[in-house]
Order: structure tokens, then C-alpha cells, then sequence
């Protein structure tokens, strides 16, 4: 306990000590210029200084993606605030754990429309899972515990503490008894009805074309949750799939893994959600780009559901055993009853899944075109692939066609090493997000793999990277056009192109160079083994402008409203491939 009394700025600063922050993510501003004195006079937390501070938050969230630790935010109150609104969402749809805080005016301002003041609290609401407004010295230290305890805490996802000016000047003593803080009416569930577990085994051991449909979720619980589900995934022989925010939660080489689901998924992945008896979805919440059409959504199976956040069961797609509880926690109880009840599948049903499934893998979805002249984007990502498999390495996204086909042609073997924004797909995510990552991991390879036209979102950051040393890679797939909205206007929209072409890109290389950094170009084939070498081998930030084919699209593809017997494999499959009731290919 301190016996001298502390600014309310100090007593901020001590709880993020105390709850073992080491880097914050900020911009200055008057509001808040009471904690960056507090942070001038000390040297256990570091801040990074942002150039914009959406960037700030998607940086926090980067870090928070890539360790597990709650990422935190620091800025000014009005335009600080409400710049940071979209990161906020991107976390909140994501589950990322943040603490955003905000610089207020006065509380004797508040409500007077005093310079840069906005109603932050009320304006964060929607996309928060708390948020605070400190108007007494007295609350301050427990908010700032609490804040970390909700932010971690079930369901992990941002919280915000509106700081107002004379609090943070304020005197009162710090005690250090809120660090292990919970809230008394926030108490997650961690472990599942037992008499559920004891139902969900029992349908596991009776399916006979049985699917693993598994997200972010199992991430969020911790390393140990992608272990244990590769143990019950192996102990039953089933296939197993991910959705794009739990790449990595299963071994990408592994047999047993489909590939991606969803939209932009595997022909097999789809296939086997539509077709399979038994689903098991572990940390998913039956998203829209994963469901495609409810109504004919797995239209012959029964459903469990593992999750932390009980409001995700039964709100998408019904489900016959909810299981409310922590990913690691349920797993545990899962492998532990079905080696109790010595269950065991049934193994002839399973090898004529696993058949039915290789027909499927036979017809190679992720198949494509070639060339010597013209580089493919699908190309590129396996040339990098190639490169940096073997290394430490991170890679981050913007948002578009090469978010998908990075999904598609990386392959990540453990969890936390792929970063990228799902629920929202906010376009500018990837950069700001490698610095975070890189912050966090200082010797690792962090790659950005980009759209042209995403990276100039918040292409400013390229400034942060440099002014704090962070050798990031900047991998742009360059097609002039906004790719995704060409590819749609194309495939649903008769062609009609309004407003999806780029007509003024920069110079990607002296655009590198004007921040400080390094800038590299492939325009063919033959120039994209040495860019990506010469890119890894460089200590510096790099951006690497890869000209791709202006015309390719990404497929496989599940149009907008579609189910997923009805996929496009590419351009000319207009006729989709007819599947029975069952999910089985009709020849």
C-alpha cells in the first residue's frame, strides 16, 4: 500500500505495473497529458507512439492476438476517442482482450460541449464489452483492475475507462488490493454441465459422418486448448475444420484437416458441414461467411456447441447440446468421460466418410492457373509460404483477396501466429497489427501480407515502424483494384466496376523509401523468389509491391445467401456441382 498520496495519472500507471503491462500503444493529447508526465517519470511500461489512433488500438490488438496478454490504449478525449471507435468494433466482433483509455474534459465540463469533449462512454457502448466513466478519485484503482479482469475474463473483448482531467490530477492512495479484482456480477462459466458432457460424448461415439467445426474461440482459451483438441481429434479419427479466426488452433499439416470453412473455404470443408450427421463446434459462433444460408444450413445433422459466452448458443443455429463453458475446461471433460465410458466410433461408418471426403479433396479446389509471364497472387503467398516456413514467424492481413488466399495457401501449425480482422474485415488492420506483433515479439518474422489498397488505410504507420525499429515486411499483393469488390461487382453485378479501380497508386518502393524503409518490387515470376529473400534478409521495415494479375479471383467462393452445396470453383462454374440431401456428390 502506498502511504503517500498519488495523482489519479500515477495510480493509473501503478495498476497497469501492477497488472504487468509492459507496452501501451498511444497519442498524446491535452486531456491526457497528466499520464504521459506520470509516464515520463517512469521506465516500467514502454509506449509506443502511434501516428493515428485506430492504429493504435488494431497495434493493441496485435499484440493481444499474438500472446494472450491484454492489449492496452492510451488517448485524448473528442477526436482521440472517437478515431479509435473502429478498433474497438474490430475487437469486439473478434474477442480480442483490450483496455482502451480515454482522456475526458473535466468533470465539471462534461455535458457543456466543452473543447474536445464527446460523449465517449455513450458512444463506445454498442461496441464494448464494458465500459467506464470515472467520476470519483476514490473508484479509480478498482476500475482499473476491473477493467483487465472483464477485458480477460469469459469471452474476451475490449473495455474502455473514460479518464476525465481532474481525476487524473486528483490525490488519493493506491492500496494494491484490487489487483485480483472480479466482478461480483461477472462470473463466467468455466466448466460444462456434467450430464451434457456425459450427452455429448455419447453422440461424438454414435456419428457416422461426424465434423470437428472448430474457431477462435479454442485460441482465446490458451495453448493448452489447441493441444487438447488435437488429442480428441486424433482419439477419434474425425476431420476437423477452422474457421479464418481459429487458423492454427489444429496443425495445417495434419490429415485430418480440411482447410478452412466458410465462404472462400475448401471444397471438402463445406461439403462435409453440409453433409455430416454430427457437428461439433468448439469456439465458433456460427457466422454468416461460415453458415451461408441458415435455412440450408447442415441440414441432416445434430449440433453441439462449445462456448464461454452462453448468449452465443442457439442465437445463430439451434443446437441439441449446448456445452457453456471455457474451450480448455470442456475439452478436458470431453476426452476425460469418453476414456471413462471407453467409447469408441464406429469405425467402418468413418472410413466411408473418410472416402466420400477424399472424392471431394480429389477435385483439388485451391487448383489454379499457371503462368510465366504474369505473377498469380496464389503464387506469391506459396513462394512466401516456402520461404519462412521453417522460421519464427507472425503473419497479419489487411482485408480482401489476399486475406483469403493467405487463409488458403499458409499453413499455420500452432495458434497465434495468424492475425487477422473477421468479424469486421476492417481494411488498414494488418500493418498497425504486425507492429504490435513485432512489439511483442522483437526477434521474430512479422509479415503484413496486403492489399494495395487496404495498406494505404493506414499506411502512416509505416512512421511508427521506423521511428521504433521494428523491422516489419509489408508483403503487397498488387492488383490495382479493391479485388474482393471487383470480384463481386463481377460475379453479381454484370461487371459493372463503379468506383473498384485504383487509378493512383503510389510507387510502393519510394514510398518505402520516403519513411526510412526499404522498398522492393516483382513484376513476374522470376523476380519473386529474390524480393522475398532480400526482404527477410533486410533489418529494416520493407515494403514488397508483388504485381499480380489485375484479373484473378478467389475461389473456391459460396455466393452471398448461397448454401454450401451450391459453391463456385472458379469462373466458368456457373452450374454448381449438384449434392444430394446427404452431402454426397451426385455423378
Amino acid at each position: 500500500m502506498s502511504e503517500q498520496p498519488m495523482t489519479g495519472s500515477e495510480i493509473a500507471i501503478r495498476a497497469l505495473v501492477d497488472q504487468g503491462v509492459d507496452v501501451i500503444f498511444g497519442y498524446p493529447g491535452g486531456a491526457v497529458l497528466p499520464i504521459y508526465d506520470a509516464l515520463f517519470k517512469q521506465n516500467s511500461v514502454r509506449h509506443i507512439l502511434v501516428r493515428e489512433e485506430g492504429g493504435a488500438v488494431h497495434m493493441a490488438e496485435g499484440y493481444a492476438r499474438s500472446t494472450g496478454k491484454v492489449g492496452v490504449v492510451l488517448v485524448t478525449s473528442g477526436p482521440g476517442a472517437t478515431n479509435i471507435v473502429t478498433g474497438l468494433t474490430d475487437a469486439f466482433m473478434d474477442s480480442i482482450p483490450l483496455v482502451c483509455l480515454t482522456g475526458q474534459v473535466p468533470t465539471h465540463l462534461i455535458g457543456n460541449d466543452a473543447f474536445q469533449e464527446a460523449d465517449t462512454t455513450g458512444i463506445t457502448r454498442p461496441c464494448t464489452k464494458h465500459n467506464y466513466l470515472v467520476k470519483k478519485i476514490e473508484d479509480l484503482e478498482r476500475v482499473m483492475h476491473e477493467a483487465f479482469y472483464v477485458a480477460r475474463s469469459g469471452r474476451p473483448g475490449p473495455v474502455l475507462v473514460d479518464l476525465p482531467k481532474d481525476i487524473l490530477m486528483a490525490l488519493h492512495t493506491y492500496s494494491g488490493q484490487a489487483i485480483k479484482v472480479q466482478h461480483k456480477r461477472y462470473q463466467p462459466r468455466l466448466d460444462a454441465d456434467p450430464d451434457a458432457i456425459d450427452r455429448a460424448v455419447d453422440l461424438i461415439a454414435n456419428a457416422r459422418r461426424p465434423l470437428f467445426y472448430c474457431g477462435g474461440g479454442v485460441i482465446n482459451s490458451g495453448p493448452k486448448a489447441s493441444e487438447l483438441l488435437r488429442r480428441l481429434v486424433q482419439m477419434t479419427g474425425y476431420p476437423i475444420t477452422l474457421t479464418l479466426m481459429g487458423l492454427g488452433a489444429y496443425p495445417a499439416s495434419d490429415r485430418q484437416f480440411l482447410g478452412m470453412v466458410g465462404m472462400h473455404g475448401t471444397y471438402e470443408s463445406n461439403l462435409a458441414m453440409h453433409g455430416c450427421d454430427v457437428l461439433i463446434n468448439v469456439g465458433a459462433r456460427f457466422d454468416d461467411r461460415v453458415t451461408g444460408r441458415l435455412a440450408a444450413f447442415s441440414p441432416n445433422s445434430k449440433r453441439i456447441h462449445v462456448d464461454i459466452d452462453s448468449s452465443s448458443i442457439n442465437k445463430n443455429v439451434p443446437v441439441e447440446v449446448p456445452l457453456v463453458g471455457d474451450a480448455t475446461h470442456v475439452l478436458e471433460a470431453l476426452i476425460a468421460r469418453w476414456k471413462a465410458k471407453k467409447l469408441s466410433p464406429d469405425r467402418k461408418a468413418i472410413a466411408a466418410w473418410w472416402t466420400q471426403i477424399d472424392q471431394w479433396r480429389a477435385r483439388d479446389c485451391l487448383r489454379y492457373a499457371g503462368s510465366d509471364s504474369i505473377i498469380k497472387p496464389q503464387y506469391a503467398i506459396q513462394r512466401l509460404y516456402e520461404h519462412v516456413k521453417d522460421r519464427d514467424v507472425y503473419i497479419t492481413t489487411e482485408v480482401g483477396q489476399h486475406q483469403m488466399w493467405a487463409a488458403q495457401f499458409f499453413k499455420f501449425e500452432e495458434p497465434n501466429r495468424w492475425m487477422t480482422s473477421g468479424g469486421l474485415g476492417t481494411m488498414g488492420y494488418g500493418l498497425p497489427a504486425a507492429i504490435g506483433v513485432q512489439i511483442a515479439h522483437p526477434k521474430a518474422l512479422v509479415i503484413d501480407i496486403a492489399g494495395e489498397a487496404s495498406i494505404l488505410m493506414n499506411i502512416q504507420e509505416m512512421s511508427t515502424a521506423i521511428q521504433h525499429r521494428l523491422p516489419v515486411k509489408v508483403f503487397i499483393i498488387n492488383n490495382q483494384w479493391m479485388g474482393m469488390v471487383r470480384q463481386w461487382q463481377e460475379l453479381l453485378h454484370g461487371g459493372r466496376y463503379s468506383e473498384s479501380y485504383t487509378a493512383a497508386l503510389p510507387d510502393f518502393v519510394k514510398l518505402a523509401e520516403a519513411f526510412g524503409g526499404v522498398g522492393l518490387r516483382a513484376t513476374k515470376p522470376g523476380d519473386v523468389d529474390g524480393v522475398i529473400a532480400e526482404m527477410i534478409a533486410v533489418d529494416k521495415p520493407v515494403i514488397a509491391d508483388i504485381q499480380v494479375d489485375q484479373t484473378e479471383n478467389c475461389f473456391p467462393m459460396i455466393p452471398s445467401g448461397a448454401a454450401h452445396n451450391e459453391m463456385l470453383l472458379g469462373p466458368d462454374d456457373e452450374a454448381k456441382r449438384p449434392i444430394s440431401e446427404e452431402g454426397m456428390v451426385l455423378v
